[in-house]
């Protein structure tokens, strides 16, 4: 197996400390400042993207489901459905394409429903990969069964599919079984020690074995959460977002962010100071997104409330300033969506926000909709018909 090991961090980021402007010299490597206050700035949705508004048509009840689209590819949306278990494909402008289901404890079924299991879809191989628990069943859009990718065990954590021949997994177990034993004083015989995080890899998505590892140095911070009723929770916040360019990786024990190639380079690309190490309480950097000349991303303030305060910033990558995020949908007049909360089923030049049909039929009611928005959901019923999507093209 062939091993990428990383040997610098962030040594940049000990420039950061003396900063204290909000424009942001192009010579250094993008940071937030946790410390400041950033003021809020709108950004209207249709400025950054071309927007179109999408209902997965519910003529065919085999084709209503409960739950959100997931995964969306040049030419579909998948969702899985959380009361049946079945796997539905549309089309872009929401037309029926398939759908299959093989919700079971067969050898060639999945055991899980909607958020329990994950769906990447190969359109170009018509590979539909459902990752549920320690394996992957690969079958073809009409559900045709394929193989299984039996998966290293105790694997936890998100995977998207990064080339021809690989999926790119990031296992959370290992620092999830560090952070348990740790916390129950358990000797350290029960923990594997290793000189690196492993965490990273790469399957082939012909016969699941491991085809690469990405390694970083073991960087061990303790980021147990404290709360007011005596109890804890044990973070995983490294994320991991797929792009044009490959996969951003949100580590935050480094508190840095990654571009990991499709060429398979690793580089730098954003990072937060002071170190989460060195806040208390602790403060962590959770996701990061590249959009559109923008730098999206949400920190995680660590205080006695259970999860913490989330905060979603952007940073203007022309002007280097950073503010608190605040997305606009036209349409929509009181309406506003979050990057990281609301987004569903990114491709790295796509990404869909689900549109609760029920709120869009009152806001309808209080003439706060307008435009083809307003048109298509004069036409929907809310008792029956499925949500609505704003599917969002990046520019």
């Amino acid at each position: 197996m062939k091993q990428k090991t990383i040997f610098y961090l962030i040594l940049l980021i000990a420039l950061l400390f003396g900063c204290t402007s909000n424009r942001q010299s192009p010579d250094i490597l993008p940071f937030i400042d946790i410390r400041k206050n950033y003021t809020e700035k709108e950004i209207i949705l249709t400025d950054i993207a071309d927007v179109a508004y999408v209902h997965l048509n519910t003529e065919d009840d085999d084709y209503l489901y409960k739950d959100f689209v997931r995964c969306i590819t040049e030419n579909t949306f998948i969702v899985a459905d959380e009361v049946s278990g079945s796997i539905l494909f549309f089309s872009k402008d929401g037309n029926p394409k398939s759908c299959f289901n093989h919700y079971g404890a067969g050898t060639q079924e999945y055991t899980g429903k909607g958020r329990d299991i994950k769906v990447i879809y190969d359109e170009t191989a018509d590979d539909v990969f459902v990752k549920c628990y320690d394996k992957i069943q690969v079958y073809s859009s009409m559900g045709e069964y394929k193989r299984t990718l039996k998966l290293p065990q105790h694997v936890s954590g998100d995977f998207v599919d990064f080339d021809d021949q690989s999926l790119f997994f990031m296992d959370k177990y290992k620092v999830r079984l560090k952070k348990l034993y740790k916390a129950f004083e358990k000797d350290e015989y029960f923990v594997p020690q290793t000189e690196n995080d492993s965490s990273y890899f790469h399957i082939s998505k012909t016969d699941g074995k491991i085809s690469d590892y990405l390694i970083f140095p073991t960087n061990e911070i303790d980021l147990t959460m404290y709360y007011n009723d005596g109890t804890a929770s044990w973070n995983e916040p490294r994320n991991m977002v797929k792009c044009d360019e490959g996969v951003f990786l949100t580590h935050c024990d480094i508190d840095t962010v990654f571009l990991y190639g499709k060429d398979k380079s690793l580089t730098p690309v954003f990072c937060k100071t002071p170190l989460a190490s060195n806040t208390t309480p602790k403060v962590m950097l959770e996701y990061f997104i590249e959009i559109s000349g923008y730098q999206f991303f949400r920190v995680l303030f660590e205080n006695s409330i259970r999860f913490g305060e989330k905060k979603s910033y952007f940073r203007d990558k022309q002007t280097g300033e950073i503010f608190r995020e605040k997305i606009i949908l036209p349409e929509y007049k009181e309406g506003k969506l979050n990057i990281f909360s609301d987004m569903l089923g990114f491709n790295g030049k796509e990404a869909v926000f689900p549109l609760d049909l029920f709120e869009l039929k009152k806001a309808y009611s209080e003439n706060k909709l307008s435009g083809k928005l307003k048109e298509l959901v004069a036409t929907l019923d809310g008792n029956k018909d499925n949500e609505v999507n704003v599917l969002a093209r990046f520019k």
